[in-house]
């Protein structure tokens, strides 16, 4: 029997997009589970500057709602590193916009993947929209 392919990726996923939608259901494509870090509200404010719009506790709901994600961790660290480690995924998966070879944690992945699919929208820009009005 063939041994379980697993992918991991994270994010802060505030507002949930169509980008979000479709970078997930491709990350999944490529195995059998695709595990989500997710930062917590403590590390969304460390890396962003800014609070998330959506509390931890609702973007985590949110993402386990997708058939794409088999499971979501939160942590508080500013990257995912202690997570990938203790992983140590068959495919470590982030955005287009990210050098493979300085991927946060690829050293404990078998591939690194960095997905472009084909939307370049960030929340950031949503809120952007939302504020204009």
């Amino acid at each position: 029997m063939a041994e379980e392919k697993i992918v991991f990726t994270n994010g802060c996923f505030d507002i949930l997009h169509v980008g979000h939608v479709r970078y997930l259901e491709a990350a999944r494509r490529m195995g059998d589970t695709l595990i989500v870090g997710l930062n917590s509200d403590e590390s969304f404010r460390a890396v962003k500057g800014r609070s998330p719009v959506i509390p931890q506790d609702e973007r985590f709901e949110i993402l386990k709602a997708l058939w794409s994600v088999n499971e979501v961790i939160l942590f508080d660290a500013p990257t995912p590193l202690a997570l990938v480690k203790k992983i140590r995924p068959d495919i470590l998966v982030k955005g287009f916009d990210h050098d493979p070879e300085t991927v946060v944690g690829r050293e404990y992945a078998k591939e690194v993947i960095c997905l472009d699919v084909g939307t370049t929208i960030h929340s950031t820009q949503i809120i952007e929209r939302i504020m204009k009005g």
